[in-house]
């Protein structure tokens, strides 16, 4: 009977040390107010195959950028439903729809991150952080592997991944001229009518 409660001691204590430690991870987790922080939950998002768990730490110009994306595509994706007219009606409808129907800047975010291969380099890339460089609102995280991942503090506090920035930017000003440009020819082809 002793043999047996030991059996059953010794067996709980194994199963609580795996958890304990996880707890202890758990508590200790850089607050995302560190650019270590957020480069670990950036880790964590790429681990999970999620790139929406990426976009709360990305700057608030990639966010801004990916809701005007979506903005711009719905407004579009309305004028060339009611002015044009087929094919070019449908071939603009199925280029933009997958950004105008994005519930959310974070699902525009992971559209660009499957097209682009953003996750897939992220993985070949990341790994623990060797070093965080601060200066001001700037910072740099150098992983083990020395790759060096850029980041600035946001208003909030929290630290946001410049990295993808530009091309978001680029594709916000993209959609832009894409929408002025439906817009005026979708006046044409009202005047036509």
């Amino acid at each position: 009977m002793n043999r047996r409660r030991a059996a059953t001691f010794v067996a709980g204590a194994v199963a609580l040390i795996p958890a304990g430690w996880f707890g202890w991870k758990w508590i200790t987790f850089a607050s995302d107010r560190t650019p270590e922080g957020a480069y670990l939950r950036l880790v964590t998002g790429v681990n999970q195959g999620k790139p929406e768990l990426l976009f709360a730490y990305l700057e608030d110009e990639a966010q801004h950028a990916c809701y005007t994306i979506r903005d711009y595509r719905k407004h579009a994706i309305g004028l060339v439903q009611r002015s044009y007219p087929n094919p070019e009606r449908e071939r603009l409808i199925a280029e933009y729809a997958p950004y105008a129907d994005a519930p959310d800047g974070a699902d525009v975010f992971a559209l660009y991150a499957h097209e682009n291969g953003w996750l897939e380099r992220l993985r070949r890339d990341m790994s623990g952080v060797r070093r965080v460089e601060i200066d001001g609102e700037r910072a740099t995280v150098e992983t083990v592997r020395k790759t060096r991942y850029p980041f600035r503090r946001r208003p909030n506090g929290i630290w946001g991944l410049t990295l993808f920035t530009a091309t978001l930017v680029a594709e916000a000003e993209r959609a832009a001229r894409d929408a002025k440009l439906i817009e005026k020819t979708a006046q044409d082809y009202d005047r036509a009518k």
